[in-house]
């Protein structure tokens, strides 16, 4: 799952290098995908209306259901950016 949200995000955002995929296993099959990118790409990830980061929830939940796994998918420098525009 790592290797194709890596492919997913790269391909959305122009600073392809600041890309980085953190992930963390808990118990009972629960594994968080942290995603961080640079601040000028995240409403790129994000997209309009939250389109395009649910779309990748969606994808998530569909793989983890073929493996087992319960997949939340976070967005690091989006949560920050958000709280401070409300």
């Amino acid at each position: 799952m790592e290797e194709l949200l890596q492919f997913l995000i790269s391909n959305l955002v122009l600073d392809k290098d600041a890309v980085a995929i953190k992930v963390t296993e808990k118990e009972d099959n629960y594994v968080d995908l942290l995603i961080s990118v640079a601040e000028d790409d995240i409403g790129r990830v994000i997209g309009r209306q939250g389109k395009i980061i649910n779309a990748v929830r969606t994808l998530a939940k569909a793989v983890g259901i073929k493996n087992g796994k319960k997949y939340s998918v976070e967005i690091l420098n989006g949560e920050k950016k958000t709280r401070q525009n409300n």
